[in-house]
């Protein structure tokens, strides 16, 4: 259960981090890039992948495609912390687990039970209203949570096909994604560099860094709490997304004094019922 609640608490100052990094006029991409440096690094020293396994049989065209989509969504991820707030974009990141769902069911033909079905009717008018916005102020700017929900949802498909090739480690695969990424987002801060003259700045790094730290020890400690429960995954699976959801929300609401509307409270009600519904339908 500890490594359970550290996954959650990793994952939620993540969110935190980007709260308070717009305070000190940062670059995003810097930080998301300095993210992708550090979490290679720890990758490097925990799991210790051997590089040598991976040949031209490995599933580079996911690779890739993850290594772009990554830090795209991460970047999302910081612009929709900063108009939207914590609260609604950790619960439209818990709610992307709805894509792998549908794509279960409309590209792989799994079968559906009531509760995946019901999960569906209840999960999508919960992110309409926890997506309704109480003030003009974030006008057009419910794009960005849409962004990170969808974009998580098809890392999410792409990661599970990773989990498929068995003739390499998870933890190898991970390695060359976090590779791939950084590479991205390396050119993209040197484009900034050459072509709009923005200067490479320490705070950026240092947020970063712990980005990255605390997004490592996300994925460090999910891993583990799968191993601790590999009887019952659908208790890390209910207990990450819900927890993630339930503390990001005290933290926006409490801390950053974000405004939320009845009809959010619900939508976020609704969000956690789905997801118990989802945990129902892999026990079935």
């Amino acid at each position: 259960m500890l490594f359970l609640i550290l996954s959650i608490i990793c994952s939620v100052t993540v969110g935190i981090l980007f709260k308070f990094s717009r305070h000190y006029n940062v670059n995003n991409a810097q930080i998301v890039a300095a993210n992708y440096l550090f979490a290679l690094v720890l990758c490097y020293w925990f799991f210790s992948p051997n590089l040598n396994e991976v040949n031209t049989s490995s599933p580079w065209h996911i690779y890739i495609a993850l290594g772009i989509l990554l830090p795209s969504v991460f970047l999302f991820l910081a612009i929709s912390i900063k108009y939207m707030g914590i609260v609604k974009t950790d619960a439209a990141q818990r709610l992307s687990l709805f894509i792998p769902i549908l794509a279960a069911w409309l590209i792989f033909k799994e079968d559906f039970n009531v509760f995946k079905v019901t999960a569906l009717v209840v999960g999508f008018p919960a992110l309409v209203l926890i997506l309704s916005k109480p003030s003009q102020n974030t006008k057009n700017k419910w794009i960005y949570p849409t962004v990170v929900l969808l974009g998580f949802g098809v890392i999410d498909i792409l990661f599970k096909q990773i989990a498929l090739f068995t003739t390499l480690p998870y933890t190898t695969s991970l390695f060359i994604v976090f590779s791939i990424a950084l590479l991205i987002m390396l050119a993209v801060v040197g484009y900034e560099l050459l072509a709009n003259k923005v200067r490479l700045q320490p705070k950026n790094i240092v947020f970063g860094g712990l980005v990255g730290i605390f997004n490592f020890g996300n994925i460090l400690f999910y891993l583990k709490a799968h191993q601790a429960f590999a009887k019952n995954p659908s208790t890390v699976f209910a207990g990450m997304n819900m927890g993630v959801i339930i503390i990001g929300s005290l933290v926006g609401i409490l801390v950053f004094k974000e405004k939320l509307t009845k009809i959010n409270y619900a939508g976020l009600f609704m969000a956690l019922v789905a997801i118990v519904l989802i945990v129902l339908s892999q026990t079935k």
